[in-house]
């Protein structure tokens, strides 16, 4: 290990388009719907379709905002830099990082959690020990090294589409009528029913600007990442809005709706897609919070060790350490339900800074008039409209609690 500024070695960029692609589409669609349609349901009914499209606007709104930071500033510690850059204070780019790394290690935990239901089709021991394994495994792998973490997450990611996909396909099967009109709110209880889902969906959304936390680590990243982040958003708001619409129309109820889907042999074997959607999830968030804790340290916020690559794995060996030893003790504390709603409301917060970033960065500067068309932006008037709808999704679950 080294301290920042000294001759030390430094992260590979050994990362493509397709890989990090499949990166990203296996954190946004693995674990988020995987773990949250259920409660998603639970709160808009079969209205549930719609909560997911609106929250993928949303999404797909700071996506882009995300696309443009990425390119402009391919930094391992992502919204940490943004923050730094958009408002020129080191103080609230550190109060980012703190929300970044707590919305991760919640996200990472609840997704661990919800590995379980899976799990237990197929293992009988305690949900704290399964918790042990799959988070001591994953960071074992994160530490081996980027293109193998990134390899396997990408190869699941393929696994959970096709799962989705069989999903989709089986919920229509099953489905006895076909009312899509059903599926829209009639009234202001069933909009507040929506909205509410919609701010659980959210969290199906998240991982997406996991992807800048590799900037370091991408080949031509001013062109790769805005082109990974777009996709991997685009993908998922096809795909999940087909996913609830089957399993809305097949009446989908039960305490894990995906695997009512199936019946028979299915049962198992969808299962054991699930679990390793899911648990491709807690793989990708330790990865993340891994080189946000490094970029953190190479700029000095955080101790410096943190900031060290190990010679012949090349990751940060420190930071990955530390990452899932947080990630553990968040699952095995806190509750389920409230990892979901903590890791969106955190979330929400940072997307929310790093809009107004944006417009800050934008209004300040202009690109140079012999350089066009050299860097991924967005219009100026969408990084405060994906600010204001960040926001309004948050101050409306806060409304919808009390």
């Amino acid at each position: 290990m080294s301290n920042p500024g000294s001759p030390s070695p430094t992260l590979r960029r050994v990362l493509s388009l397709w890989q990090l692609l499949f990166y990203g589409l296996g954190v946004i669609v693995g674990a988020g719907i995987y773990v949250a349609i259920g409660a998603v349901i639970e709160r808009a009914g079969p209205t549930a379709p719609l909560s997911f499209l609106l929250a993928g606007s949303a999404a797909a709104m700071t996506g882009l905002c995300y696309a443009e930071l990425a390119g402009r500033f391919p930094d391992a510690s992502g919204a940490v830099s943004y923050v730094r850059h958009g408002f020129g204070s080191d103080r609230l780019a550190m109060l980012t990082g703190v929300a970044v790394a707590l919305a991760v290690a919640i996200a990472a935990a609840s997704i661990a959690r919800g590995a379980i239901d899976y799990l237990a089709v197929f293992v009988t021991a305690p949900a704290h020990l399964l918790i042990i394994a799959l988070v001591g495994g994953f960071t074992a792998i994160a530490i081996y090294g980027v293109r193998e973490s990134v390899g396997l997450a990408a190869a699941l990611g393929a696994i959970e589409i096709a799962g989705l996909i069989a999903a989709t396909i089986a919920g229509l099967l099953a489905a006895p009528e076909f009312h899509v009109a059903n599926m829209f709110p009639v009234d202001w209880a069933g909009w507040q029913g929506t909205v509410a889902g919609a701010f659980i969906a959210f969290f199906a959304f998240i991982g997406f600007e996991t992807l800048a936390n590799l900037g370091e680590e991408v080949t031509d990243p001013d062109r790769t990442l805005p082109r990974a982040i777009i996709g991997a958003v685009a993908a998922s708001i096809v795909l999940y809005v087909a996913v609830a619409m089957a399993v809305v129309l097949a009446d989908g109820a039960a305490d894990s709706p995906l695997l009512g889907l199936f019946q028979g042999a299915g049962v198992p074997v969808f299962a054991a897609v699930g679990a390793m959607a899911v648990a491709n999830g807690v793989l990708i968030e330790i990865v993340m919070l891994a080189r946000l804790f490094y970029g953190m340290a190479r700029q000095g916020q955080l101790p410096a060790f943190l900031g060290g690559v190990h010679p012949r794995t090349q990751t940060p060996v420190a930071a990955t350490l530390l990452a899932g030893a947080i990630v553990l003790a968040t699952a095995l504390l806190i509750p389920f339900e409230q990892l979901l709603v903590l890791a969106n409301a955190m979330t929400l917060a940072v997307f929310t800074l790093v809009n107004v970033g944006l417009w800050r960065i934008q209004r300040e500067e202009t690109i140079p008039a012999d350089q066009p068309g050299q860097r991924f932006t967005v219009p100026r008037w969408l990084p405060p409209l994906a600010a204001a709808l960040s926001l309004a999704l948050l101050l409306m679950e806060i409304a919808f609690r009390f």
